[in-house]
């Protein structure tokens, strides 16, 4: 079992867990993970809750190649009305920001966060470390490299997972400095790598094992499944849930979804046969 300090508790993994993805944003790449009203929002968190969720993602700011910048101001407003909103209505569910900027961050941990969920490790925010140890909140940091303009270009490499050990290795004595020794780590899946080496990672998971952490898998609906396919993101449901399978079964201990019922019942299957 993992234990994460979050504040004035703690995050247990120890079996599978999901997180659904709310994204408060007007252009995601998935069109139906966006909400724009707080109870939306409310509506798709009971919805994920009762599914089998057990943390809630609220980003504000997309990432999708070609992404619009928001300013903090723009994205503060996007997230704390919806984290303040499921903090009130369901206090005892875990609530990760997906950002990478860290007053974005302050302000949603104040607001009743209790993770957060950065796609940069650190590398867009240099005060992100401070501000995650401040509140003592979890903390989930992603492959990438580059900056928001060029993380979705693929640099070259001989080996994806030499890398991203290489990567979680240096992050850890960084994230050590400030007193955060467990954390979770996210290979990130379709960021910066070909999708030959999107599948890769997912075939080699075992292998960040040695890094001592819990692994988040986020592979829901993306263009390494969806292009492979020959389909569009809405119907990459099927694609997803087996790749996620997969990627259970090499070490995944968290799933990063859009669709939280069918990984729970992907999840409780492979129980059965596992």
């Amino acid at each position: 079992m993992f234990k994460i300090p979050i504040q004035n508790s703690s995050w247990e993994i120890e079996g599978p867990q999901i997180m659904g993805i709310l994204n408060i944003t007007k252009d995601s790449f998935y069109v139906s993970s966006r909400v724009n009203s707080v109870d939306l929002a409310l509506e798709l968190t009971q919805k994920f809750i009762l599914e089998g969720a057990h943390i809630i993602d609220i980003g504000g700011q997309s990432t999708r190649p070609g992404a619009q910048f928001l300013s903090v101001a723009e994205e503060i407003k996007n997230v704390i009305p919806i984290i303040e909103a499921i903090r009130f209505q369901f206090p005892a569910t875990l609530i990760s920001i997906d950002t990478f900027n860290s007053q974005v961050a302050d302000k949603a941990l104040m607001a009743g966060a209790n993770i957060v969920n950065d796609i940069s490790c650190g590398n867009f925010d240099d005060k992100m470390y401070k501000v995650v140890a401040a509140h003592n909140a979890g903390y989930i940091g992603m492959h990438i490299k580059g900056s928001f303009e060029t993380m979705h270009e693929v640099p070259k490499r001989e080996n994806i997972m030499k890398d991203l050990i290489e990567f979680f290795e240096e992050k850890k004595k960084a994230l050590a400095a400030y007193g955060i020794e467990q954390w979770v780590i996210d290979p990130g899946f379709g960021f910066g790598k070909t999708i030959e080496e999107n599948f890769t990672m997912v075939k080699e998971l075992k292998q960040l094992k040695v890094l001592g952490l819990p692994i988040l898998l986020g592979v829901s609906r993306k263009s390494s499944i969806y292009k492979t396919l020959n389909i569009k993101a809405k119907e990459a449901l099927n694609g997803t849930t087996v790749v996620n399978t997969v990627g259970l079964v090499n070490g995944a201990h968290i799933l990063r979804v859009h669709d939280v019922k069918e990984a729970k019942e992907g999840i409780d299957l492979l129980k059965m046969i596992s």
